[in-house]
């Protein structure tokens, strides 16, 4: 099923097996909700680690069926974020969700060298899906919470992060835009001389499922009258399903400008680790969160190599 929207992926997931889905430290109204509502539209079973009373107590104001949860009991941040981790290993779950821990915290858990969950010598990059009205289909962006600066290497993750996750969305050969500034090869950027050779690395197939372009400025990117103007000859220039940006810096501003101003709708996830881990913000909405929720059953469902 190719995904135009964000609703859509509960539609694609219609019919699936439930995957189960560990919560650390989830004792607050939104994750909550977001939990419920995942359960009750079939696609999850969720644990959640943390006080167990604060959770009954948000489920009683809320009149959620507490019985549609696994509670485990842990009233400390850390250790709910460190059991959390413990229970994916025992293969409880097959996605973990970052509750009221604050993303430090959370992280340190995920990244612990003996008990955590990143493989060795594996990378850890965020991904985003925008529904932007004034694009015509879904965006996939990478990275905007993660890496600050991403090295050769690290880009090369980034890229084949955003092209995955597009094929999860139903998107079978996804065209993926490396952004910076112009879409001329300045040497003087260093962003620019990495995404020709990551460009031509694709061209020759070290980099596979996807359509690879760049540099791209963002306007030659995703709108086809810039394109016609600057007369940019390319299979990616005006239709990109996934932008890659040179730093975290370009990508949040791009991310909040989108949320901000332009109210895009939202599903992120984080991938490189065991399972897909899911990195909401402690001010994200419920719906955010549940968009996030279905975008990491999908992934974990698994997409077309």
């Amino acid at each position: 099923m190719d995904i135009k929207k964000l609703d859509d992926m509960f539609v694609a997931l219609e019919g699936k097996p439930k995957k189960n889905l560990v919560a650390a430290y989830a004792n607050d109204d939104h994750t909550i909700g977001a939990l419920y509502q995942a359960v009750q539209k079939g696609i999850i079973n969720a644990t959640i680690v943390g006080d167990k009373d604060e959770i009954e107590k948000v489920c009683k104001e809320n009149n959620y069926n507490v019985s549609d949860f696994t509670i485990v009991h842990e009233p400390v941040d850390v250790k709910a974020a460190a059991k959390a981790v413990e229970l994916i290993h025992e293969g409880k779950g097959e996605m973990i969700m970052k509750g009221l821990v604050s993303t430090d915290k959370f992280m340190r858990a995920i990244l612990n060298k003996e008990k955590g969950l990143l493989p060795y010598k594996g990378t850890l990059s965020h991904v985003t899906v925008f529904e932007n009205t004034n694009y015509h289909k879904l965006l996939i962006v990478g990275d905007v919470a993660v890496i600050p600066l991403p090295d050769f290497k690290q880009k090369i993750t980034i890229t084949n992060n955003v092209a995955q996750t597009a094929r999860a969305l139903g998107v079978e050969n996804p065209k993926v835009a490396l952004v910076s500034a112009s879409e001329q090869v300045l040497p003087q950027l260093e962003s620019n001389m990495e995404f020709s050779v990551i460009s031509k690395m694709n061209q020759r197939g070290q980099i596979k499922g996807c359509v690879v372009d760049g540099p791209l400025s963002i306007d030659a990117a995703i709108d086809e009258e810039a394109v016609k103007i600057k007369k940019v000859d390319s299979p990616v220039a005006g239709d990109a399903d996934c932008l890659v940006f040179s730093n975290i810096e370009a990508g949040n501003v791009f991310y909040k400008t989108s949320t901000k101003l332009a109210k895009s709708r939202i599903a992120a996830a984080v991938l490189g680790a065991k399972v897909p881990t899911i990195l909401s913000s402690r001010g994200d909405t419920t719906q955010d969160k549940l968009n996030s929720i279905a975008l990491s059953c999908l992934l974990a469902h698994g997409a077309k190599a």
